[in-house]
């Protein structure tokens, strides 16, 4: 048989490489970093618990074997005034309350959402202490890790979630179980073992709940460089926001369910007015369809209405999606989480079937992840 011949027959043989890397994920492991995470409360930006919490994660990178590591860093100057659709989302038409940020339609029940800005409100003296450090302007930084391709390391996906939070909790699912999430990615990626074709780049952003900042700076500072030495191309940009909490709509008292509904399922949503609107169509249903192949316990569902989070700084120049726990506009915004920027977000809030649900979206991006840039295992 000929040495090409025989190539063919042994990849054919060869196993799939994604369902190894997936089982190397772990309910207690994803629940421990988004623990560790919690030990700088809600790491708010332009504090000193979150600079400590930036150098964490570089750190637990670092312990992971990812050698390429690098920080972004920007200046942050608050603005004269909030923006009035929040963090630099597609705005609602005026006066039209049937529409939600992103352009989707509210139906059903709808609760009351808002930040706390309340110390009071948060009954335990030992986060309230943690949290108690003002926010102040100045200089950011915000830490990746890249997973070097080994055939194409100019071609790059990017993998994000934000660390920063804020309303006086400990901010463990927004953005605790989004960062941990990335974080258990980058340590099976920079396995020994493991092999990509392409790069993935993983980054925590900063400075999400203020407009954004973080992740606009990287755009503003890395676009024109790609497929220079110094930044690769980019293929995609996926972001996970908040992915433990699929309670159901709110009742008719405003409460929700005690425990995470059977149902649940992970959000993936692109931006139908992108300019990369039909190429982010794509890559989302190649996640769906990773997740229907790969993940354990809940389903995945495509929405076309992604807004309000680190992607949208990207959508016009690249692919990108959002993984959530429920849609942005039409079902956050409605109220669906009631832990959102409050300070019930706290680590003991959530049960084992809501880690499990940030797990399945793990799971999801993982095995999307890995096929889309050549993964294997030596």
């Amino acid at each position: 048989m000929k040495a090409s011949g025989l190539a063919l027959l042994l990849a054919a043989q060869a196993p799939d490489p994604i369902p190894q890397l997936v089982a190397r994920l772990d309910l207690e492991r994803y629940k421990a970093t988004i623990k560790g995470l919690t030990q700088f409360g809600d790491r708010r930006q332009g504090t000193d618990r979150n600079r400590d919490a930036v150098n964490w994660i570089e750190a637990q990178l670092r312990s992971y074997g990812c050698t390429d590591i690098g920080r972004i860093k920007y200046d942050y100057q608050p603005p004269g005034s909030a923006s009035p659709d929040g963090r630099g989302g597609q705005g609602r038409p005026a006066r039209d309350t049937t529409r939600a940020s992103g352009g989707g339609r509210y139906r059903g029940l709808r609760a009351p959402t808002g930040v706390n800005t309340d110390s009071l409100k948060q009954p335990d003296l030992r986060v309230r202490a943690i949290d108690a450090q003002a926010t102040t302007p100045g200089p950011r930084e915000e830490v990746y890790c890249t997973k070097v391709g080994s055939t194409h390391p100019g071609e790059m996906y990017i993998v994000g979630a934000h660390m920063d939070g804020h309303g006086w909790g400990e901010a463990a699912n927004d953005d605790g179980s989004g960062t941990a999430l990335v974080m258990e990615l980058a340590r099976i990626f920079s396995g020994q073992d493991v092999r990509t074709d392409r790069s993935i780049r993983f980054i925590l952003w900063n400075n999400e709940e203020t407009g954004l900042n973080g992740s606009r700076a990287y755009v503003e500072q890395r676009a024109a460089l790609q497929g220079s030495a110094q930044e690769p191309k980019w293929l995609g940009m996926i972001q996970h926001d908040m992915m433990l909490f699929d309670h159901g709509m709110p009742r008719a008292d405003g409460s929700l369910a005690p425990e995470q509904r059977p149902e649940a399922d992970v959000n993936i949503e692109f931006q139908a007015s992108a300019k990369f609107a039909s190429q982010a169509q794509q890559l989302a249903w190649a996640f769906q369809a990773a997740n229907e192949k790969y993940a354990t316990d809940y389903p995945a569902s495509v929405g076309s209405h992604m807004t309000n989070t680190d992607s949208a700084p990207f959508q016009d120049l690249v692919a990108a999606i959002s993984l959530r726990e429920n849609e942005r506009g039409t079902q956050i915004g409605a109220g669906w989480d009631p832990n959102w920027h409050q300070p019930t977000d706290l680590y003991a809030t959530y049960q084992d079937k809501d880690f499990r649900l940030g797990l399945n979206a793990a799971q999801t991006t993982l095995a999307a992840v890995a096929g889309l840039v050549g993964a294997t295992i030596k």
